[in-house]
Order: C-alpha cells, then structure tokens, then sequence
C-alpha cells in the first residue's frame, strides 16, 4: 500500500506515511473483506457505509497536517480506521457518526480541526457550529456527482470549502443537500 499506492501518487510526507505503517487497515474491515484491507478501492462495511481506499486516507492526512496541540473532531462513517491514524496526531479527538454530525449534538464544540471521511454536498450548520472560529476543514466534497478532496475554514459568516483535486470518494449522503426545485 505505502508503496505502491501512496508514494505513487505523491502521498510521501512522513508522518502520514508513518501512521500509515503503524495502523493495520485489516483490523478496520469485515472479517470477509480481511484478504482485500490494502486494494486500491472503497471496502463496504456491515453497517452498508464504505471505508475510502487508502490513498484517500493517506491524503486526507497530508491536508489536514494535525497539530499536536490541536482539538479534532473525525466524522467517522463506521470503521474507526481514519480515527486511529489521527489519534496520536492531535491533543484531543472527538469522533462523531454522519448521524451525530447532522443532528443538534455538540460532542466536539470547539474544534480546531474538522475531517470527514467521506464526500458531502454539505457541511450542515449544526456541525459548523461546533467548530473554532478559523476551523481547518478537510472532507470529500461531491459538486454534480464528482467527487474531490476539498479543504477548508469557518469564519464569523459559515464555512467555504475549495476542491483540491478529484478523488473517488465514497459519498456521505446524511450530508445531501435537501432537493428542491428551480429554474
């Protein structure tokens, strides 16, 4: 995986690679899905949410660049593997189901850094609101169906996010924006 699909692609900072190397992706993985942890693809879950393929993760990482002094918050879809690799990286880590973040919950309040694991149309204002003024963001971010890694800050009138570059990410569709109609 670190070298045959990170380095590859350009994923070669150090502590991301560390950690990397450090978390076994098949204890984070259905008993099924165990043989195929490290493939270059999404894995489902039991609970029907997907766990990114590694690059996203080693990515993920590479952007939010944590602080060890810095208060998280990880919006985990189910497999605690993106949690663990951030663990050690930050001073304290809140993680947070889609379902919590959604909802009206204020697990986190405070936090310097937000990351998603998964692609969202959204990032609902019950979520932003518990996050630091200047926030750091790091998600998947879905615009017209495509899916790019995104970054991000809160500030005083909400949160604005700007892709990176295109990623497949798995979609998080508790944070769809609601359908409406327009012209």
């Amino acid at each position: 995986m670190i070298d045959s699909q990170l380095r590859t692609s350009g994923v070669n900072t150090p502590f991301v690679i560390r950690r990397m190397g450090q978390v076994a992706r098949e204890d984070y993985v259905p008993v099924a899905s165990k043989g195929v942890a490290y493939v270059d693809r999404a894995i489902r879950l039991e609970n029907g949410a997907w766990l990114p393929a590694p690059l996203v993760q080693g990515k993920t990482l590479e952007e939010a660049q944590p602080a060890g002094d810095e208060k998280a918050i990880v919006v985990d879809a189910g497999s605690g593997y993106l949690a663990e690799l951030f663990r050690p990286l930050v001073a304290e880590l809140t993680v947070i189901s889609p379902e919590e973040a959604v909802g009206k919950g204020t697990k986190g309040k405070g936090a310097d850094l937000l990351v998603i694991d998964g692609a969202v149309e959204e990032i609902p204002a019950a979520l932003a609101k518990r996050l630091a003024d200047g926030a750091r963001i790091v998600t998947g971010m879905v615009t017209n169906g495509v899916t790019r890694m995104a970054v991000g800050r809160k500030t005083d009138s909400g949160v604005s996010l700007m892709p990176v570059y295109d990623l497949g990410i798995p979609q998080l569709h508790e944070f769809d924006k609601p359908k409406g109609w327009s012209f």
